[in-house]
């Protein structure tokens, strides 16, 4: 009982001192960007920063290039992973060891590659540059996300389905896609951390184009701008670009969490 005891007050122990390193740069940050001229806590910084970086049309386009990435995926990943999953697809196993290769290879040998392609087609500094590149980033990720949940649906499900006389396409939409909840709401839920937090790409593809250069992007040409400035303006840059993202996992952490365990727990 004493050695279970000490056990447990050990691991809290190192999980509170784990949360206090993980919390205390955010923290810094956070108590940075408040700090005014005068020394007392203000929202100026946030104003100046917001004016200045112009982070509001920044905003615009990462939420439509976040979206739009998001969704065409996650469509995409649940029809190819369905396929993989529950037919005898033409040289599946050839199309598994490609979405691997995908999954594994360094997106960053990719670059240059992607900019003389995306060039030759005049998509440089367009939201196309950024919104197909990272679905094919996404898509083996996804494929092989969804593929696993659906290999994992009770055959007997999907044979009932067919007694009843439902096509494989009416299948997946009345009968699998209802229980993917969690799975898919995980796969958007990375996805979207993923593409709102790309900067390599942005950095490249859209280097001209403010109107359609993300929040990272803007972020890092403010805070090298303004560098030799106010430091607490670049904190509240910093939290106006970060907050969308912790508001979006704080409303789908639960979901999250489910859709990461639900196959251990099967």
């Amino acid at each position: 009982m004493r050695i279970a005891r000490t056990e447990s007050v050990t691991t809290h122990a190192l999980l509170v001192l784990a949360s206090v390193v993980a919390l205390f740069p955010l923290v810094s940050i956070v108590v940075s960007s408040f700090a005014g001229s005068s020394g007392g806590p203000s929202l100026s910084s946030y104003s100046t920063a917001w004016t200045q970086g112009r982070f509001g049309s920044a905003l615009v386009s990462s939420a439509l290039v976040s979206v739009t990435v998001v969704v065409v995926t996650v469509l995409l990943a649940s029809l190819a992973g369905y396929a993989l999953a529950t037919m005898r697809v033409p040289g599946g196993r050839v199309v598994l060891g490609l979405l691997l290769l995908g999954l594994v290879l360094p997106y960053e040998v990719t670059v240059l590659p992607l900019y003389e392609l995306l060039a030759g087609w005049n998509l440089i500094d367009t939201y196309w540059a950024l919104i197909l590149p990272q679905i094919a980033l996404s898509v083996p990720l996804g494929v092989l996300w969804m593929r696993t949940f659906f290999a994992s649906v009770p055959q007997e499900l999907l044979e009932a389905a067919r007694i009843d006389g439902t096509s494989r396409f009416q299948t997946l939409r009345l009968v699998v896609l209802p229980i993917a909840g969690p799975a898919l709401t995980t796969l958007g839920t990375v996805l979207f951390l993923f593409t709102w937090n790309e900067f390599l790409l942005a950095l490249i593809l859209v280097p001209d184009n403010a109107a359609v250069q993300t929040v990272p992007l803007a972020l890092s040409f403010f805070s090298g701008a303004a560098r030799s400035s106010d430091p607490a303006v670049t904190a509240a840059a910093a939290v106006l670009v970060a907050l969308p993202v912790l508001l979006a996992y704080t409303v789908l952490q639960r979901r999250l969490i489910t859709g990461l365990t639900e196959g251990a727990v099967k």
